[in-house]
């Protein structure tokens, strides 16, 4: 069983940078590869950014390529999302996830455990 917990979510200007961090309660890389995912108000849930068990393979949506970053820091058992160049749509509830499998995926059906979600505003 693994607990997650996000924080770090707010509200930011576009253009601004936020920086979300999520806290397990047991070693993070043990096999499970992380994932961070949003929801906007009247949307599906959506893959935002991956990385494998070791924390060496990471990958990322098309919408934020080059503007998010996914790191983790195992003696600290968290995973983090920095987000830079924030734009209004990138408004929405971030979660952070640990897969069932070493591997990243940009489904959330292979996530077994889910925290409880972070509000990210950014305003025009």
């Amino acid at each position: 069983q693994v607990q997650l917990a996000e924080s770090g979510g707010g509200l930011v200007q576009a253009g601004g940078s936020l920086r979300l961090s999520c806290a397990a309660s047991r070693r993070t890389f043990s096999p499970y590869a992380m994932g961070w995912f949003r929801q906007a108000p009247g949307k599906e849930r959506e893959f935002v950014a991956g990385m494998d068990w070791t924390g060496s393979s990471t990958f990322y949506a098309d919408s934020v390529k080059g503007r998010f970053t996914i790191s983790g820091d195992n003696a600290k058992n968290t995973v983090a999302l920095q987000m830079n160049s924030l734009e209004p749509e990138d408004t929405a509830v971030y979660y952070c996830a640990a897969s069932r499998f070493p591997r990243a995926s940009d489904s959330a059906r292979e996530y077994a455990y889910w925290g409880q979600g972070t509000q990210v505003t950014v305003s025009s």
